[in-house]
């Protein structure tokens, strides 16, 4: 029965998407751009796709929506599966029944409430029975690059580090930002096998109380062991800041202390809980497939058409989770089906121009974003074409069009010179290019442009942009709070069409550049990041 409703469903959603093709590929031109493409969006974040889970039937729709379009605007199949390339994922889920969490002080046990103080993450293979002390280690850095080590002169063989979210603000964003994503490995060389995290409230974009609804929802790794990022890690627990005083009894020190000291940009004391911390963990393992989606316009040069823009964004989602305000499907029309939009507008639009750019252009829609970045990180470890001849990725993920576009906030803008590029087509528009004004969010590291990034390939991504403590910053923060990761990001919230059509407009001229200039894209000389591209095989 289960697999004749599967099958059912499928044929559904298969007439859905003959439909929604038809009707957008008769549509007549509209005064606004920006109508057709929310009509990419409406199919995309439908109820009937159920929230595009990686490798669920919704998502499966949704590639297949993507590759009829990509066919449509006349990109060639980018690899040997057609437009489609296949990822195999491990998913975990936790089973709280049987799973359990405590602190124990002089051999007596205080159990942590699961949800309401803590989070396991499921993104890393959990050892089914731990027990281990504890140290604090402030945000648990080491920073070569700024002389900067949170770890030195602590015994960490053996232990579980605590430490807070973030960074200290003496450390460029970008920087700061990198060495939080690849943190476990000086925490492993150092001994430590797992992690308790305190998130610092600053940097929180859901409220706690929706965030740990999320824990029931699988979370992915790649089958592919050379991509494990987490391998040695046995432990990986995320607190709730308002209940993290416990961890600290008996210290010296309480939380309070430590968050006004992060928030104040003072340096953060190091030092051994009186307390280990003793883990059970029951889970379901199961392995599953979905799909990056991916097409090439060729460029028109004899020589620079063999070298590729990559231009991205993510299709998945969600999926369905636990209500919130009686609703389960997370639809994700923001999170990230305008990005689809805009990279499926773009295309089409290069195609009926007529005007092909000297270099090619890959339009890449990746999976398992929302799982860690796992479709890009895939797609840059396997790439359809030559890594060495990818010159450049241009992403976009959730631009938020809420307001007049005036700004655009840029990811990677300080690190090569295709913000050159940027700021000369934003110029004559009157469009401001602004760089991060709230790294304490690590935005850097939290979209597909970073994968490149770390494949030594210079990368952008484009937000609609706005100042700090501005009411367009109020109106994005409200939106976080709201609508972000939750079932209200759906197709019944207020859109600003006309600002969602000027980013589409600067978003095509900027990848037009890009694939048209007649040198490579080069980082600058005082990048961190220009390091990756010295380790790339050319």
């Amino acid at each position: 029965m289960a697999k004749y409703i599967s099958a059912l469903l499928m044929l559904l959603l298969a007439a859905q998407l003959t439909q929604a093709q038809a009707t957008i590929a008769t549509k007549p031109s509209v005064s606004n751009p920006a109508e057709v493409w929310w009509s990419h969006i409406t199919f995309l974040a439908d109820d009937k796709l159920l929230g595009r889970e990686t490798g669920s039937a919704g998502h499966r729709t949704a590639a297949n929506y993507i590759a009829e379009s990509f066919k449509r605007a006349g990109l060639k199949p980018a690899g040997a599966n057609g437009y489609l390339q296949p990822v195999q994922f491990r998913s975990r889920r936790i089973i709280e029944e049987g799973t359990s969490l405590s602190l124990v002080r002089n051999g007596v046990e205080a159990p942590v409430t699961l949800g309401d103080e803590a989070i396991y993450s499921m993104r890393i293979e959990h050892a089914p029975r731990l027990e281990a002390g504890i140290v604090f280690v402030g945000y648990g850095l080491t920073v070569p690059e700024m002389s900067y080590d949170d770890l030195a002169n602590l015994d960490l063989r053996g232990k579980v580090v605590l430490l807070l979210s973030g960074g200290p603000a003496s450390i460029p964003g970008p920087l700061r930002s990198h060495y939080q994503s690849v943190r476990w490995k000086a925490l492993r060389r150092a001994g430590a096998i797992g992690v308790l995290t305190i998130q610092n409230p600053k940097g929180m974009d859901i409220p706690w109380e929706r965030s740990k609804l999320a824990r029931f929802m699988p979370a992915l790794t790649l089958s592919d062991p050379a991509l494990d990022e987490t391998a040695g890690q046995q432990l990986a627990v995320t607190i709730n800041p308002a209940r993290a005083e416990r961890f600290f009894e008996n210290s010296g020190h309480t939380f309070r202390e430590i968050l006004e000291l992060a928030n104040s940009e003072k340096p953060l004391p190091k030092f051994v809980i009186p307390a280990s911390v003793r883990a059970i963990v029951k889970s379901e393992t199961a392995q599953l497939n979905s799909e990056n989606v991916a097409g090439i316009l060729p460029g028109s040069d004899p020589t620079l058409k063999r070298e590729y823009v990559v231009v991205s964004a993510h299709l998945d989602h969600i999926g369905v989770g636990k209500p919130i305000n009686g609703d389960t499907i997370f639809n994700g029309a923001m999170d990230n089906a305008s990005g689809i939009a805009t990279l499926i507008e773009t295309a089409l639009t290069m195609q009926k121009s007529g005007k092909r750019p000297r270099r090619s252009v890959l339009f890449l829609a990746v999976t398992a974003e929302e799982k860690g970045l796992l479709g890009s990180r895939y797609f840059a470890a396997h790439p359809t074409v030559p890594i060495s001849q990818v010159v450049a990725n241009i992403n976009t993920d959730m631009f938020l069009p809420l307001f007049p576009l005036r700004s655009l906030i840029v990811q990677g803008l300080e690190e090569s010179d295709l913000a050159k590029d940027l700021r000369l087509v934003a110029a004559p528009l009157g469009i401001k290019v602004l760089s991060d004004p709230e790294p304490e969010r690590n935005s850097f590291i939290r979209s597909d442009q970073y994968s490149f990034i770390k494949r030594g390939i210079p990368a952008l991504s484009l937000k609609v942009g706005f100042t700090k403590d501005s009411p367009e910053h109020e109106t994005v923060k409200g939106w976080r709070t709201n609508r972000y990761h939750a079932p209200s990001d759906d197709l019944n919230q207020p859109i600003d069409f006309q600002a969602a059509a000027d980013f589409n407009r600067i978003y095509l001229l900027v990848v037009e550049a890009v694939a048209t200039r007649t040198e490579r894209p080069t980082w600058n000389e005082d990048s961190f990041f220009r390091r990756f591209a010295r380790q790339v095989v050319q």
